[in-house]
């Protein structure tokens, strides 16, 4: 029998540990509390050290002991009750899951809804979600986004701190709270995505380097050692993140997995890690006879990550868009600094539409090189886009969140932009109905160089930006506090206006055949640079809807290359419904291949042939 990384909990008091440690001659689990006792492992090939071990029962916390000497938490803990530097501790495997008939979404049916469990709720926990569900279902979304649960140190992180790949956050509730969203959230028919973290680990509490060689000192990230994918003894790290990925599809029943940064993942090996990782879980998917999707966040621009196997690329199922958000936000705000200095055209947002990419092998003036290639043809499942993300939001000096940047009317046509695209959109939770809880980075170490370092670090990110001020302390539990969401105020004036609009929005993509993304590549995208206008055509047969954005802040005139058909105006965020400002645009339209429209500044409008 083979058994996973860890402790395996099987039944009648047994336990199976296994650990990687080639370095060590001897490894022990050193079991505490009242039981106290050590026992010692059998060291096999490869480095690893196992023990099959009786009068262990689930809630037992144990560490390993190192050639008689050190101890140290087990690498592939299942749950850090006291933190990153306590004691790990066996968890049993079983749960009484509701959801055996859950078999998970296709890509184009994913609406995502991005979540940082801290701030999320008041308790902050997986179990505070839950009541919140329905409220989601009701606004149309069909998958929610957890940023990562890792075990990270303290109580209060982004989650890109995690020290204990396998453990998920105490403080949020460990496995058993995790569990539990999940069979909640595939009870309402809501998939679950979870951010993951495999180019780095956390600086506090990261304790993998005891063990063995899982780090090089051949490439570098921005946030610490790079991890050592195809170096001397790799294979044993990638299976040590391989059975992670696999450990979270499998035993929480996660429906998707989003990659962070992988293009902080260095391997220039023959088979590539992410080709790797995306190959297992896609035949466990098989395997489990679910629908199982592996999304990676890159800012290279480089389509072989989601190309097939077969064609030469990694063969993942989807990634981040960062292209498709610059392009919208620089024509919704002044922004050109940093990364945004080369984007601010329409035309822009036009290709964005037509290829996924904006730069596609052409001259980038912020990285001082050419960027990216092709994505021409791949199919629009393929790109996850967004007006706002924790990324865009809590990487500013002040957190500050686009409702905060723009006017309310600008809101609407973002909100149009990312859910009437041919893409699978992410909304940040509060988007909906313009939350104004500033979305800051946060942590809670334990270190003292450490905190000022984070700090310090934090300041000289934004020196590209030329942000004026000092960034709120992230070490601060004021500054946690501060993101906290007030989901009372959609209950009203332009809150819930927007609210509504959104969910709108949703219900018109979903019930629309033009809208759907099985049709993704029937579309039509034109823009009109002086004008600020942006024309988007799509058609499924003879159903067409044609959406018009005006994205300056004057009234604009435009002659629209509207098909020879009868359109009917549909939706108008400058309606007063939508606590707009009016609308000139005609409920009808009789076009013959042009039609003359004057459009209300910050606004789209949504035409459907009869």
């Amino acid at each position: 029998m083979s058994f996973p990384l860890g402790a395996t909990y099987l039944d009648e008091g047994r336990c199976h540990f296994l650990v990687w440690v080639p370095n060590a001659d001897r490894a022990e689990v050193h079991v505490i509390g009242s039981a106290e006792r050590t026992i010692t492992m059998k060291r096999r090939d490869r480095g690893y050290h196992e023990v099959l071990a009786d009068g262990v029962a689930p809630g037992t916390r144990y560490f390993y002991r190192l050639n008689g000497q050190a101890e140290w938490p087990d690498p592939a803990s299942r749950f850090q009750p006291e933190g990153v530097h306590g004691p790990s501790e066996v968890v049993a495997l079983f749960f009484d899951w509701k959801d055996a008939g859950w078999t998970g979404l296709d890509l184009a049916d994913y609406i995502i809804y991005e979540i940082h469990v801290g701030a999320y709720t008041g308790p902050g926990t997986f179990e505070a979600i839950i009541p919140h569900l329905d409220g989601l279902c009701d606004l149309g979304i069909t998958a929610i986004e957890l940023m990562p649960v890792a075990q990270f140190p303290g109580d209060r992180n982004w989650g890109y701190d995690g020290a204990f790949p396998f453990a998920v956050q105490n403080s949020y509730g460990g496995p058993a709270g995790l569990k539990a969203l999940v069979d909640a959230c595939h009870a309402r028919g809501l998939a679950v995505v979870l951010d993951v973290v495999y180019n780095h680990l956390g600086p506090e509490g990261n304790y993998l380097a005891r063990f063995g060689p899982y780090f090089t000192s051949r490439y570098h990230t921005p946030w610490g050692s790079a991890i050592n994918y195809d170096g001397p003894e790799s294979d044993e790290v990638r299976r040590f993140f391989i059975e992670n990925a696999l450990y979270w599809t499998r035993t929480f029943h996660v429906d998707a997995l989003r990659l962070d940064a992988i293009h902080a993942i260095i391997d220039p090996s023959a088979r590539p890690i992410l080709e790797e990782l995306g190959e297992a879980v896609h035949k466990q998917a098989r395997q489990l006879k679910r629908k199982i999707h592996v999304i990676a966040e890159s800012d290279r621009n480089d389509s072989r990550i989601i190309r097939s196997r077969e064609s030469g690329g990694y063969g993942l199922d989807a990634q981040w868009s960062d292209d498709f958000h610059h392009a919208l936000h620089t024509l919704l705000t002044p922004e050109r600094n940093g990364y945004y200095r080369d984007f601010g055209e329409v035309e822009q947002l036009a290709t964005a539409h037509r290829e996924g990419y904006v730069y596609s092998g052409q001259y980038s003036a912020y990285r001082k090189r050419r960027h990216g290639n092709s994505s021409r043809g791949l199919p629009t499942e393929q790109f996850v886009v967004f007006a706002q993300n924790h990324d865009q939001v809590g990487n500013r000096l002040l957190g500050e969140r686009l409702s905060q940047l723009v006017c309310f009317d600008a809101l609407k046509v973002a909100a149009g932009a990312v859910l009437l695209s041919p893409f699978v959109p992410l909304l940040f939770m509060g988007e909906e109905y313009g939350e104004v809880a500033r979305f800051r980075y946060f942590v809670s170490h334990s270190d003292p160089a450490l905190i000022e370092a984070v700090r310090s670090g934090r300041q000289e990110e934004f020196a590209a930006f030329d942000w004026a001020g000092k960034i709120p302390d992230p070490q601060s539990a004021g500054t946690f506090q501060d993101c906290k969401l007030n989901h009372g105020l959609k209950a009203g004036g332009d809150h819930r206006a927007l609210y509504k609009f959104v969910q709108e929005l949703i219900r018109l993509r979903k019930d629309l055949p033009a809208l759907s993304l099985n049709c993704g590549p029937n579309l039509e995208a034109v823009a009109f640079e002086r004008e600020k206008v942006f024309w988007l055509r799509r058609w499924s047969g003879t159903d067409q809807a044609a959406v018009i954005y005006n994205l300056g802040n004057d009234a604009a005139e435009a002659v629209l290359p509207f098909p020879k058909a009868r359109f009917r105006k549909i939706l108008d965020s400058a309606d007063q419904k939508w606590n707009g400002r009016g609308s000139s645009c005609p409920d009808l339209l009789e076009a013959d291949g042009n039609a003359s429209l004057r459009i209300a500044a910050n606004s789209l409008v949504l035409y459907q042939s009869n």
